[in-house]
């Protein structure tokens, strides 16, 4: 505070007598910003370079006070060239800033800079940490950094408000009232952001995983406290509620790194099944995405109204949308192909129609029932006079 001129004289005011010249003036004030700003853009190598050389604890603590000072030299020379450290010194007197609160105000600078140098240490800490775990996901390891962050600025800045506060129970249990009328008015909210936590721990799926929920697929491409982002295979961008896929059922068809494709085929009933069965299994096993194992698979599926139903499965790997379609489509090529050259009949949907023999119902005896009957006969014999095609 001394160099700003606070409680301590004129401070840098002489300058204003050193540079009298507008020019000059402007020149020192555009070398101090620049020195202010080369510091910010390097403090950071300063850093990296003492951590080299010795405990990142040092780096941290020396590139916050080359910061901070940096700051003030710089902010106290503005003010001084121009001669303002003076007025400054007049507003202080006449606020009647008392020595306690320059000590306030001192003690909190010092906890926000100490602050600031302990959530590095532990962002470093914890980097060193998860970074050895295999079973947490680089998601994870972010959602922690950040929760560790909050809690450690939410410690510091009720330890500055209780030296501003002197009565800080009652702050903190008004806005504990004030947080329960908050919750009640955003439970909704609060309940998506739950949700949000505990998908981002129980590890339903990870960002770039094909998943499907609530009539939904595509790649996870972003997974938020209150929503999940997917990216459909139409190429549009899909926006989900964590509370909705928490409370839905998620298929998730990347976790195992494989996935199991079906192509159903029909052939005719005079059809040797076991001769079909094989070739479609052996042709499948030829195919170049196809996994060795576990090996291709053909059941019997259903009696079909014009075939017998066969089921082909086969496995592939690295699971996405555009394999699967790829392995599907080389599949019905293939097994259509080798069908057409051993000529198994694969049968399209088929109609017979048949008539039968009309007999004449008397209803009873005179002109009515007569009719009835000639009018039957006739209708049969018009029937069995169409084609097959006009039937």
């Amino acid at each position: 505070m001394g160099l700003l001129g606070i409680g301590s004289g004129p401070g840098f005011d002489w300058l204003a007598d050193t540079f009298e010249a507008t020019e000059l003036k402007v020149l020192v004030t555009v070398v101090a910003a620049g020195l202010l700003l080369s510091v910010l853009l390097s403090y950071r190598r300063l850093q990296q370079w003492i951590c080299e050389r010795s405990r990142p604890l040092y780096g941290d603590i020396a590139s916050t006070v080359v910061l901070t000072g940096t700051c003030v030299l710089s902010l106290s020379v503005v003010l001084g060239v121009w001669g303002q450290t003076s007025e400054v010194h007049r507003l202080y007197s006449e606020l009647d800033i008392g020595g306690e609160v320059v000590a306030q105000l001192i003690v909190s600078f010092i906890l926000l800079v100490s602050t600031f140098i302990v959530v590095r240490f532990l962002r470093r800490v914890l980097e060193e940490v998860l970074d050895s775990a295999s079973a947490v996901t680089d998601h994870q390891r972010e959602i922690t950094r950040r929760l560790t962050q909050v809690i450690v600025w939410s410690i510091a800045l009720i330890v500055i408000l209780g030296v501003w506060v002197d009565d800080l129970g009652s702050l903190l249990v008004g806005a504990g009232f004030l947080g329960i009328v908050v919750g009640m008015a955003a439970r909704q909210t609060l309940g998506t952001v739950l949700a949000g936590f505990v998908l981002m721990f129980a590890r339903p799926f990870e960002i770039g995983d094909w998943i499907e929920v609530e009539n939904e697929e595509g790649i996870v491409t972003d997974i938020s406290i209150v929503n999940t982002r997917i990216r459909s295979f139409d190429g549009e961008y899909i926006m989900i509620p964590n509370d909705v896929i928490s409370a839905g059922t998620v298929t998730n068809r990347s976790r195992r790194g494989r996935l199991r494709i079906e192509v159903e085929v029909g052939v005719d009933y005079e059809t040797d099944i076991e001769r079909a069965t094989e070739l479609a299994e052996s042709t499948v096993d030829e195919l170049e995405l196809t996994l060795s194992a576990p090996g291709p698979q053909v059941v019997t599926k259903r009696f079909g109204d014009s075939s017998i139903v066969l089921g082909v499965r086969f496995w592939i790997d690295k699971p996405s949308a555009r394999r699967r379609w790829q392995a599907q489509t080389a599949a019905i090529n293939a097994i259509k192909q080798a069908f057409d050259d051993e000529d198994i009949g694969i049968p399209y949907p088929q109609r017979e129609l048949s008539s039968r023999e009309q007999t004449a119902v008397r209803i009873g005896e005179g002109e009515s029932g007569d009719n009835t009957a000639n009018t039957t006969d006739t209708a049969s014999r018009e029937y069995q006079m169409t084609s097959p095609e006009e039937q």
